[in-house]
């Protein structure tokens, strides 16, 4: 096992901070053995660290004391892993909250956020959603010009002024999976270059609207971090054409991005290294204008490293070698799959893997961890190097804690797995396991079919 305590930034590690072996070779983490925990909760179970979580807020806040001169504000990135407990522990750590739906909002104004805690985003945002938001007092990203005008329709409307953002696309691409990319031209997010003067022009003419300053974001997963000194060179020269019409931008949104390490192989820069070239860069390409206000948005590089997901090991199959297949192949099932973690179907990503049980056992044993939903592409993890598996043991894959719970489907109407949150030798519910009950809850039975 790597030991997490060697790195200083949460998101360069494989497991959570608190991770160590125990005398009986089990994982535990936050104090808890996974081995008692799969006994109490069952499995599959999201667990998530608190420790791992609190560290990254407190190395985002005093990076940007340290590297920037202007104020500034982290938000976390809801939409990794949204619910209660999380955006409530956000909220204890200073961190405001970037919501993308009207249900992301809910939650987050259920926990206890207020208006100016939040800002909304998505492209699609619809009439219901933009009435929340001006309830709430959330500050909106606009998306598009189309919502500009629909949103300003609804503040005039109500008597209101609504705080907005523009988000932009600043045509930058980076190097990462084609469906995270967010910033490149041809994206389905943000108002583009060529476009934004003239949005900026109707903006001054809006009275309903308290337009802020600008959102940008490049993409998820990043490991370059040119892409965000790039992006401020664009971003002041927006700044000094919003100045040039009139307005008075007041905060720069630069999103977040970085990447965490998933792999052996990965190696992500550091929560500090991250917002001190964000900050530099601004400083530099902002130089004799006002220091804006600095927000990030993270998501992964908080919660990913700070979540496991723990199965039970059941049966095992030989595929014999072959000429397409010399090796041959030795597939393990685990009683979950892509339907708590559609992240390996969907962006073909890579994981890390124990066996939780056995800590301490030789990795003798290449297999290939397959899920037990009715798909072909339902593969965990494949060629991974564990002990020699029995059925029942437990396999914890790591680096869990963004996009899949947040993620999870009922496909093949397996209910959703619990999640807790562990600290202290102590673990404690965060989402309840759903039951086949659940499942059924929502669903109607026409009356004319019933009995039939």
């Amino acid at each position: 096992m790597p030991a997490p305590q060697s790195v200083s930034s949460p998101n360069q590690s494989l497991l959570p901070i608190t991770a160590e072996i125990n005398a009986a070779g089990h994982l535990v983490i936050g104090g808890c053995d996974l081995v008692a925990l799969a006994k109490d909760f069952g499995t599959p179970l999201y667990i998530l660290d608190e420790a791992t979580i609190r560290q990254g807020c407190q190395q985002y806040r005093q990076a940007f004391a340290a590297f920037y001169p202007g104020p500034a504000q982290v938000l976390y990135a809801t939409k990794a892993w949204n619910c209660l407990a999380l955006c409530a522990l956000m909220l204890q750590e200073g961190l405001g909250l970037d919501v993308a739906s009207g249900g992301e909002l809910y939650t987050a104004l259920q926990a206890g956020a207020k208006g100016r805690d939040l800002y909304v985003h998505g492209n699609a945002k619809t009439p219901a959603e933009l009435a929340m938001c001006l309830d709430a007092g959330a500050t909106v990203v606009v998306d598009s010009e189309y919502e500009l005008h629909l949103l300003a329709e609804q503040a005039a409307q109500r008597g209101v002024k609504a705080r907005i953002l523009l988000r932009v696309n600043p045509g930058i691409d980076v190097h990462t999976h084609a469906y995270i990319r967010t910033g490149q031209t041809d994206s389905k997010f943000g108002i583009g270059l060529t476009q934004i003067g003239a949005v900026l022009e109707k903006v001054t003419r809006l009275p309903s609207l308290d337009w802020v300053g600008f959102h940008a974001h490049i993409g998820s997963q990043i490991f370059d971090l040119e892409g965000h000194r790039d992006l401020a060179a664009v971003m002041a020269k927006l700044w000094q054409k919003a100045l040039s019409l009139g307005l008075h931008p007041q905060e720069l949104n630069v999103g977040g991005g970085l990447g965490i390490r998933y792999r052996e192989e990965d190696d992500p820069p550091s929560i500090a290294a991250w917002v001190e070239a964000v900050s530099t860069s601004v400083q530099n390409h902002f130089q004799g204008l006002p220091l804006p206000k600095l927000l990030c948005e993270p998501g992964r590089s908080l919660v990913a490293t700070a979540g496991v997901t723990l199965y039970t090991l059941g049966g095992s199959k030989q595929v014999p070698p072959s000429p397409e297949l010399p090796q041959g192949r030795t597939y393990v099932t685990i009683d979950g799959g892509m339907s708590d973690n559609p992240r390996p179907i969907t962006y073909q990503a890579r994981y890390t893997a124990y066996v939780a049980n056995r800590m301490g056992d030789p990795l003798d044993t290449v297999v290939t961890v397959a899920g037990k939903h009715c798909e072909s592409g339902d593969i965990l993890i494949k060629d991974i190097l564990l002990p020699a598996i029995t059925p029942g043991d437990l396999l914890v894959v790591t680096g869990t804690g963004a996009y899949t719970y947040s993620m999870a489907s009922n496909y093949n109407r397996y209910p959703r797995a619990a999640a807790v949150v562990v600290g202290n030798a102590q673990a404690r519910l965060i989402v309840q396991r759903e039951s086949y009950a659940d499942l059924v809850r929502l669903d109607v039975l026409p009356e004319h079919w019933q009995g039939a």
